[in-house]
């Protein structure tokens, strides 16, 4: 009998390794698997990738993650906004490497790696420091870069509700990211409000597939945390 629903956030993450590239879903606030994030730092891998749209918020959550300074290096859209503190210190240091990428490139990026292509060339970033050192291709008169997938080692998604095949809903903006990293992942950990039976989700409600998923665990709703120094 197919059942993907373990016990306990730390089970979920046991087998999680050093030198891992971990995507985390999330835009801001929105749709970031905080009980996994939380998991992940008892947990103690270290010399992490994470791959993300921004670098954290105040001190809690992903931010929570880069100040254990674990974390070798961020591959994302917005690394700096008004609460991005431990990220900048930590990148004024020298203590975290950065891989800007534009959202829409990010986006498809990892798509790419979840459909099996081995790369595409868009115009974003095209005549900028982002294209250097990338192969240019001028097609129609309009300039190209290359751009190559992000896989992932494990992701960590936070979905509304799943059963225990793995297939998952998502409530609203906090679908974000987690379908397609959900795919270009090698392990997909999904942390989901509820668990229901077989059955329950209504299949053209599912958005991320059993297939794509290889653990689901069930975290009760968190209340947002104050942001603390």
């Amino acid at each position: 009998m197919i059942n993907k629903i373990v016990a306990s956030v730390a089970e979920a993450l046991a087998d999680v390794k050093d030198g891992s590239t971990i995507l985390i879903g999330g835009f801001g606030t929105a749709g970031l698997p905080n009980a996994l994030i939380d998991g992940l730092i008892e947990q103690g891998a270290k010399d992490l990738v994470v791959v993300n749209n921004n670098a954290g918020n105040g001190y809690t959550g992903l931010a929570a993650l880069l100040k254990t300074e674990r974390v070798r290096k961020v591959i994302c859209s917005f690394p700096r906004q008004s609460d991005s503190w431990v990220f900048d210190e930590l990148y004024r240091a020298g203590k975290l490497e950065l891989e800007l990428v534009p959202q829409g490139n990010l986006a498809e990026r990892i798509r790419a790696a979840g459909a099996g292509i081995g790369g595409f060339f868009t115009p974003t970033g095209a005549g900028t420091l982002l294209a250097e050192g990338k192969e240019t291709r001028v097609i129609n008169g309009r300039e190209y870069v290359l751009e190559s997938p992000i896989f992932g080692d494990v992701a960590l998604i936070s979905a509304d509700r799943g059963d225990r095949w793995g297939n998952l809903t998502y409530n609203k903006t906090a679908r974000n990211f987690g379908p397609i990293m959900a795919t270009a992942s090698k392990l997909a950990i999904a942390q989901v409000r509820e668990v229901v039976e077989l059955g329950e989700l209504d299949p053209e409600a599912v958005v991320t597939p059993g297939i794509f998923v290889k653990r689901v665990v069930q975290v009760a709703a968190q209340a947002p945390q104050p942001v603390a120094a």
